[in-house]
């Protein structure tokens, strides 16, 4: 079944196609006269073939460049392309075909996107290529594959390591990095607005959207904190992008954190579940929701086709038996306890509010984090309160309150020492 966003498409274009013809003009997609500054549209995918060649086809309204590569555990392939507009029907990738299982679409980072295309084994690149505008044609972008074996799979995906390893290694000896400028007096609070660009986080019933949730909750409760004059405030992103989840410990590292709050939107399989969860983290889950709800918050730099096999994994060892980690955590489970106690002022509870789990996000050794996960929108209620400007309003009231009681005891406790 076509959605009404598909057939809306689909009729924009009929139009714009029957109206150039009338007039004898090329249609947008051939236009020289478009705007340069407008990102081409991505219209239609679709994915053809069976289990021996699989194609996977993209029309848009421009030619573009394109940079495909592989990656393994899970099989991927990762289509990187400069910065388009997506006008796909909102269930578009949801179902694969031949050697896809899946596809999804997103900005990856300023200026450039990203489409992850998930495999059911592993696959050689036969084919990837662009084919431009012309005889009323859209331009096309092409990614065929074939099936083949996993030694030869993984030995592409090395080649493709090594070539990245020696780009990286240049890319940091250019850099200069300089501290960013901080009123010492304050206290320093990154928000950190969950998932983003590529990864859309959960879907609610009615076609909530967490990363565009998680945005709007950050951006009202970073002014409530930026008005009190109390805190420098600053943000892991401020629009619609894709941040790792390592790199949001790092920005947060970079500003010199004392607090770091991520929010997100939960998700899970009884409908009948709500409520408000506060999360720190442990190398051991609570109960089997937490440790799966964990699971899938940590699979969104998969998700968006990073190579997590090349992650330094130093730094987590490093917190299972760090010092300075025992201290934080201390810290931690003081704010999880003031989050709490206001929250249940404003907002419904889970029967657990305190939980528990191994967080990627939350695993930094110095500087104490807390994720809030606002509500489920797998549940209508939640959903509603999620969408509701009052609701959040008066649930970022809480949060900010929980916020300053736990400084006030750091200051309390600096003057003692």
């Amino acid at each position: 079944m076509i959605s009404m966003r598909a057939l809306s498409h689909i009729l924009a274009l009929l139009v714009a196609l029957g109206a150039a013809v009338a007039s004898g003009q090329r249609p947008i997609w051939a236009s020289e006269a478009a705007p340069a500054a407008k990102a081409p549209l991505v219209f239609s995918a679709r994915i053809v073939g069976d289990e021996s060649r699989t194609r996977f086809v993209a029309d848009m309204t421009g030619a573009i460049d394109v940079s495909v590569f592989t990656l393994s555990d899970p099989y991927r392939i990762i289509v990187d392309i400069p910065e388009v507009r997506f006008g796909l029907d909102s269930e578009a990738g949801v179902d694969g075909r031949g050697l896809f299982t899946a596809f999804r679409y997103g900005q990856i980072s300023p200026g450039k996107s990203r489409i992850v295309l998930d495999l059911s084994g592993p696959v050689k690149v036969d084919k990837a290529f662009v084919i431009p505008p012309a005889d009323n044609q859209p331009a096309r972008l092409v990614i065929d594959v074939v099936a083949t074996s996993r030694d030869e799979f993984l030995t592409v995906e090395k080649a493709y390591r090594d070539t990245r390893r020696v780009e990286e290694a240049a890319r940091r000896d250019r850099a200069i990095t300089a501290p960013p400028a901080r009123d010492s007096g304050k206290f320093t609070v990154v928000l950190d607005p969950g998932h983003g660009g590529i990864d859309t986080g959960a879907k609610g019933r009615n076609g909530s959207v967490e990363k565009e949730i998680t945005l709007a909750f950050a951006e009202i409760l970073g002014k409530k904190l930026e008005a009190s004059g109390r805190y420098n405030v600053f943000f892991t992103r401020t629009d619609d992008r894709f941040v790792a989840l390592g790199d949001r410990v790092e920005i947060a590292r970079d500003h010199g954190a004392d607090l770091f709050v991520s929010i997100h939107a939960n998700t899970f399989r009884g409908r009948s579940i709500r409520g408000t969860i506060v999360y720190t983290v442990s190398e051991g889950a609570s109960d089997a929701m937490a440790n799966e709800i964990a699971a899938s918050e940590n699979e969104a730099d998969a998700l968006a086709g990073l190579d997590i096999a090349a992650e330094n994994s130093d730094e987590v060892l490093d917190i299972l038996f760090d010092l300075t980690r025992r201290e934080t955590r201390n810290f931690e489970m003081v704010f999880a306890q003031n989050l709490v106690r206001e929250l249940r002022q404003s907002t419904s509870m889970f029967k657990v509010p305190h939980q528990q789990a191994g967080f990627k996000v939350l695993k930094a050794h110095d500087f104490p984090s807390a994720m809030i996960e606002l509500g489920f929108v797998s549940n209508a209620e939640d959903e509603k309160q999620l969408l509701s400007q009052a609701w959040r309003e008066k649930v970022s009231d809480s949060i900010a309150r929980a916020i300053d009681t736990y400084f006030e005891k750091q200051l309390a406790q600096r003057s003692v020492q």
